[in-house]
């Protein structure tokens, strides 16, 4: 009830008349809160009409219960109150509709509020094909929910969601991004500082935001961007910053950035100063091969003389990999043979990243390299928890990949990385999306780092001085 509580009291609207969309209404709770924010706000409404979908039939008592008390707390302000609740697929509902306009007069909310329901689409499935058949085609339920939302509402219509973050970068939301910013006008966004307080009974394992919307062509030029560990005011920080912080304008994948914190905007316009992508490097990031359960028969858990080095995130120390690792609760090597031909790679140098942290580790980004003469071998399996770089296919020279993971291991880049990446992977393609130094920087980084691994502020001295501050100095040469 207080985050729901707290999603209700960003709504502004003072409109006679408003009709609140409640998709996915559970047992109404946020339903039940805008009413009672509603009915406190001055001047207060003529009349409130809600429209709830729930399809799941164990919820409907209840729902009938919390509509009951909404129309009490209305009576009780004086205003009128009228409920309709759908028990249908909402999906296939907004659907019909949108793909009705033309013919018949659309739904006009003024209001709505989002807890959607999270799940991948199968490009087969019929929610899929009926959100491909009006233009809202997205790879998770929860994205679908807040885009026919958006389309059902009245221009100047409020929209509040809580969401997993995982929508404000990656290729999979893009063109969901894109046509939301299109039509909607971002006025704050909400992120909470840890997934174990503010939703700690419910288990809750994505890194949630909320975030209000109005649909406007014309854009707020600031948004509000606050955090806090529980969703009550008294504890939250929030700054105003300009809208091209938040998106930058002419970024064709239309990331948001959710910068709560001056210091975060700070390392976001440090880490803008490199110009350089991984292509541009020619260097190329790619997922591990070996899915070990997929890959069980051939796995191993000592090297044989018909095997090869098998390696997972738990081999990574002190910035190199050391194999094996005896004790190891997971296999150490892997068969090489006819089987296995295509999920290894030719022995060589290779920077690591692990695939999976989470907010409340220290550390986001984790690299390490991988020396064949650290680890003698032909080739070399990685497990599908790691990412690997490497230059089309070939390993990289030793001072190249030591200067890409001091540099991947620096807290500039966590922090950077944290401002994007709100879930518990690091993708390849989040990697991709890194702003990198020049190759010949990464070079003398990767010959100044010496072999041990540094304390954290010591390598982060070291990517300052070799990399940010000579790139000062050839700008000021300039």
């Amino acid at each position: 009830m207080p985050v729901a509580t707290f999603m209700a009291g960003m709504f502004s609207n003072d409109e006679p008349i408003l009709r609140l969309l409640d998709a996915g209404a559970g047992v109404g709770s946020l339903t039940a809160a805008w009413v009672a924010a509603a009915c406190a706000r001055r001047p207060k409404p003529k009349s409130i009409e809600v429209t709830l979908f729930e399809i799941e039939a164990g919820f409907q008592p209840l729902l009938q219960k919390t509509i009951d008390e909404c129309r009490s707390i209305a009576g009780a302000a004086g205003v009128s109150f009228d409920a309709e609740v759908r028990h249908e697929d909402f999906v296939e509902y907004a659907a019909a509709s949108i793909g009705d306009l033309f013919a018949s007069k659309a739904p006009a909310f003024t209001s709505t509020i989002l807890n959607p329901p999270y799940r991948k689409l199968n490009t087969a499935s019929r929610t899929r094909q009926l959100l491909e058949s009006v233009n809202a085609g997205t790879t998770n339920l929860y994205a679908a929910f807040v885009a026919l939302a958006t389309r059902l509402l009245r221009p100047g219509g409020e929209l509040v969601a809580i969401t997993p973050r995982s929508f404000c970068n990656g290729p999979y939301f893009r063109s969901f991004r894109s046509e939301f910013l299109r039509s909607m006008s971002l006025r704050r966004v909400h992120v909470f500082e840890g997934r174990n307080t503010a939703f700690s009974e419910d288990g809750v394992l994505q890194e949630n935001v909320i975030f209000h919307a109005v649909k406007a062509e014309k854009k707020a030029p600031r948004v509000k961007i606050s955090s806090s560990n529980h969703p009550t005011e008294e504890d939250c920080s929030s700054r105003s910053v300009p809208l091209r912080e938040v998106v930058v304008p002419g970024d064709p994948d239309s990331f948001i950035w959710i910068t709560a914190e001056r210091s975060a905007q700070r390392v976001v316009e440090k880490m803008r100063r490199l110009t350089h992508s991984l292509g541009s490097l020619g260097l190329a990031v790619s997922t591990g091969r070996v899915v070990d359960f997929r890959a069980k028969a051939h796995l191993l858990k000592d090297p044989t003389r018909d095997s090869v080095p098998l390696i997972y995130p738990g081999h990574f120390s002190s910035g190199w990999v050391a194999w094996p690792r005896p004790g190891y609760k997971k296999p150490n090597a892997i068969a090489k043979n006819s089987g296995t031909a295509l999920l290894l790679v030719p022995a060589a140098v290779y920077t690591l990243v692990k695939r999976f942290s989470s907010k409340e580790e220290r550390r986001r980004v984790v690299s390490a390299v991988f020396d064949p003469k650290r680890v003698e071998c032909s080739a070399v399996g990685f497990e599908n928890h790691l990412n690997y770089f490497h230059a089309s296919g070939d390993g990289l020279t030793m001072p190249l990949a030591k200067g890409l993971c001091t540099f991947l291991n620096s807290t500039v880049v966590d922090d950077y990385f944290r401002q994007f990446n709100g879930h518990t992977q690091v993708n390849a393609t989040d990697l991709r999306s890194l702003p990198f130094p020049s190759r010949e920087d990464l070079v003398a980084l990767g010959s100044a780092a010496p072999d041990s691994l540094l304390e954290q502020a010591d390598l982060d001295a070291l990517v300052d001085r070799v990399i940010f501050n000579e790139m000062t100095a050839r700008a000021a040469t300039a």
